[in-house]
């Protein structure tokens, strides 16, 4: 009896044995979306990227359009899945996916074995993916205020995106650091990133573990009905109707970001390369608002001109915004007879231009009524129709204004488009003005955006912001988040937008230091005549338009402030060629020109934590001092030799060092081994000069640099028509290496012989050479 139970009981586990043995494939599990038969595509898009689309079988295009994105050309899915049995994993590119059912989950590693992502298909419908404790970066422009320590991990939202709900709307807000331009790339600093293009999510970032990706749906905060049209649409006119919406359909990218650099390639590959800016744009702009004269207009000019501040562009508010300005009452595109009077203003833009400056015009679109959804492209595509929400219908109506002298345009407001319709506003002010001056580089500064605008060449500032040394302190991280996730060009109002008793001579000259190390570097603002750098040694604020508080008052008559601004004015066009050829950095390798810590320094945990300094290009560390009244600045050096701006003060890095101030500095240290091109003086940036270019050489470490020239306003730069000169600095023999060194397939442009004058810091030993586009070698 015994063996006889012994013998069922090897019956059994070799039945169990059996039952394991059946293929898989009878458990197959069905992908779904939306509780819908659906595909899983995951395929190459890039070098340490993926793409990762999820749509049911019905929809039969590889993905949804986005318009961020380029026409990139992306190879077939290397994953194509309609159902799972076993765990699956698959190498996409350099990167591997194992793909595991129920919950159907991605787990995304490099070829290191480091981990990237982990991805969660939840059958609510909502995304999940891993959160760890290094900072977020990323989401686009802006973000709601926080209270002193009421956040969660006590953390400024504005720089570190985790501890929020984001509800990612597009719009200006009164109560946050400026406008709010969302955009659904998080940018883990522990090494991974994800955008996704489709559809438009809700963040929540709540969790200290995970994070969620929420799709806006119809039964999703009804108010949000501009969220809603920022889903999936085919290019063409018009908005999609409802049913272009596709329930349950996901497209979006997972970077590896371990190597920072290298991710923003990927990006930039991805959404197109940023457009060369015309030189002048990274010049000074002066905003005016309520305007006297054309005569007035003049003397600023002339008063910049005979004080020897240098000046690029003056920016004119339209009417309604201001008491009286270049136009009409907004939105109008006819000159204001009040200003002009009996002077034709192609006269007067003339004269403007005779000062060597150029002329840029505030512009808002007509209402939704008549703009009711903008579309197209300058030439229009085969089929258009062209009706009063195309482009070019609506570009012609600025052609009487290029035609009579204008250079650029300021397209405020906008907040009703969706994303669709902003990138087409981006894309008419960039081809219209080409088609109208080919061959000229257009430039415009809005107040809307979304990833990919570069290519368009379309600079973002932070809206209108309060005068307040909290706000002065938010834009710091405001700008670093931009510059990550949205486009290289960013800059807020120098001074704050709305006055308040916070705005002094001392927070305007803190501003103005900030400001010079902004992509934009521009001055805006209510009374303003105190964003004039000489404004506040005056003894009256000019017109107040529902004036400051009282306090304002008492600060005005301080004549140390334009000094202060002359000295951050000069520096900004003595970095002239420097600032241009970060340009060419953002356009050749993505790379924003104001960058977070985290880019140069991704192993540095301390740094990546930081949102209140930044490095300006690879060289550069800038420190903006934010508090009232301040004496020293806490500065971060990571690790190496490091070199103070001001008196070549050499100090040990990987520490947090103090910097005693006075009103006239902000912190700016430079890393050994960095070579920075240093210009003469101009008053403007097509001014030429009598002085060699000097190389600045921070001895300490090995360093190279490539200095990029181009002729700075026309589109020859397209067919590289340009020049590149590689700088070697070899620490241990004391030896500069000078030599062409243009990209592959490129030749240089220009070979004419030049002077150089090339500074040893911190010895200040200098030296004059002859370069003539062959190799020289300069040793010290």
């Amino acid at each position: 009896m015994r063996n006889s139970n012994l013998g069922k009981i090897t019956l059994c586990k070799i039945f169990f044995v059996f039952l394991l043995s059946i293929p898989l494939s009878l458990k197959a599990q069905q992908i779904t979306a939306n509780g819908q038969p659906a595909e899983l595509d995951i395929r190459e898009s890039g070098q340490n990227s993926i793409r990762v689309t999820l749509k049911p079988i019905s929809y039969e295009k590889d993905f949804p359009f986005n318009p961020g994105l380029n026409n990139y050309k992306y190879p077939n899915p290397k994953v194509r899945l309609r159902e799972i049995t076993n765990p699956v994993k698959k190498k996409v590119g350099d990167l591997y996916v194992d793909i595991i059912p129920d919950p159907l989950t991605l787990k995304i590693t490099n070829l290191k074995g480091q981990s990237v992502q982990t991805i969660v298909f939840n059958k609510n419908g909502h995304l999940s993916f891993n959160l760890d404790d290094q900072p977020v970066l990323g989401m686009g422009e802006g973000g709601p205020k926080v209270k002193p320590h009421t956040d969660w991990r006590k953390r400024s939202i504005e720089y570190d995106r985790r501890g929020r709900f984001f509800k990612m709307q597009p719009r200006w807000q009164s109560n946050a650091y400026g406008s709010r331009n969302p955009v659904p790339m998080l940018i883990g600093t522990a090494g991974w990133a994800i955008f996704v293009a489709s559809p438009w999510v809700h963040v929540d970032l709540t969790h200290k573990d995970h994070g969620t990706f929420i799709p806006v749906t119809s039964s999703n905060h009804d108010y949000e009905q501009q969220n809603r049209e920022n889903q999936q649409r085919d290019e063409g006119k018009g908005l999609p109707p409802p049913k272009s919406i596709i329930p349950g359909l996901y497209d979006f990218f997972v970077f590896d970001a371990h190597d920072p650099k290298q991710f923003m390639k990927n990006v930039s590959e991805l959404t197109g390369p940023a457009v060369m800016p015309p030189e002048w744009a990274l010049g000074y702009m002066q905003s005016h608002r309520t305007i006297r004269s054309y005569k007035q207009m003049i003397n600023i000019v002339d008063t910049f001109r005979s004080k020897k501040l240098p000046i690029d562009a003056v920016i004119y508010l339209g009417t309604g915004f201001a008491p009286r300005g270049w136009n009409k009452s907004q939105p109008s595109f006819e000159f204001n007879p009040q200003v002009f009077r009996n002077k034709k203003p192609s006269e007067v833009i003339s004269d403007l231009h005779e000062r060597h400056v150029k002329v840029v015009l505030h512009m808002v679109p007509w209402d939704r009524d008549k703009l009711p959804t903008l579309y197209g492209s300058i030439p229009p595509k085969p089929g258009h129709t062209i009706d009063n929400s195309h482009i070019e219908h609506y570009w012609k109506e600025h052609i009487p204004l290029v035609r009579a002298g204008v250079d650029a345009f300021w397209p405020d407001e906008g907040d009703w488009f969706n994303l669709f319709e902003r990138m087409e506003r981006q894309k008419m002010y960039y081809q219209g003005p080409l088609s109208t001056k080919p061959g000229i580089r257009p430039w415009s500064l809005h107040r809307n955006g979304y990833l990919g605008i570069d290519k368009w060449g379309g600079w973002v500032w932070s809206g209108d912001t309060q005068s307040s040394w909290k706000t002065l302190q938010t834009q710091i991280a405001v700008g670093i988040n931009y510059s990550l996730s949205l486009s290289p060009y960013w800059g807020s109002d120098i001074g704050g937008f709305f006055p308040d008793s916070e705005l002094t001579g001392e927070l305007y000259a803190r501003w103005y230091q900030f400001g010079a190390f902004c992509p934009s570097f521009r001055a805006h603002g209510k009374t303003w005549w105190t964003r004039l750098p000489w404004g506040w040694g005056l003894n009256t604020m000019g017109p107040l338009e529902n004036g400051p508080n009282e306090p304002l008052v008492s600060s005005l008559n301080n004549s140390a402030i334009e000094g202060i601004c002359q000295k951050y004015d000069d520096l900004r066009y003595q970095l002239l060629s420097y600032n241009y050829t970060l340009a060419w950095q953002a356009r050749s390798r993505g790379l924003p020109l104001m960058r977070a810590m985290w880019l140069e320094f991704p192993s540095d945990t301390k740094a990546k934590s930081i949102g209140d300094q930044f490095m300006w290009g690879s060289e550069m560390l800038i420190a903006p001092v934010y508090k009232k009244g301040a004496e020293s600045r806490d500065v971060y050096l990571p690790k190496g030799l490091w070199y103070d701006w001001w008196n070549n003060k050499k100090l040990n890095g990987g520490q947090t060092i103090i910097r005693n101030v006075n009103l006239s500095i902000m912190p700016i240290y430079v890393r050994a081994g960095s070579i920075i091109p240093f210009d003469p003086v101009r008053q403007y940036t097509g001014q030429k000069v009598d002085k060699p270019l000097m190389i600045k050489v921070f001895r300490g470490a090995d360093g190279q640099y490539t200095l990029y020239e181009d002729d700075g306003y026309s589109q020859k730069y397209l067919k590289g028509m340009a020049t590149w000169t590689g700088f070697k600095w070899h620490n241990s023999d004391e030896t500069l290496t000078v030599k062409p060194k243009p990209p592959k397939g490129y030749t240089n442009h220009n070979t004419t012989k030049r002077v150089l004058n090339i500074e040893l810091l911190p010895d200040e030993i200098t030296k004059t050479v002859y370069y003539t586009g062959k190799n020289l070698n300069i040793s010290f």
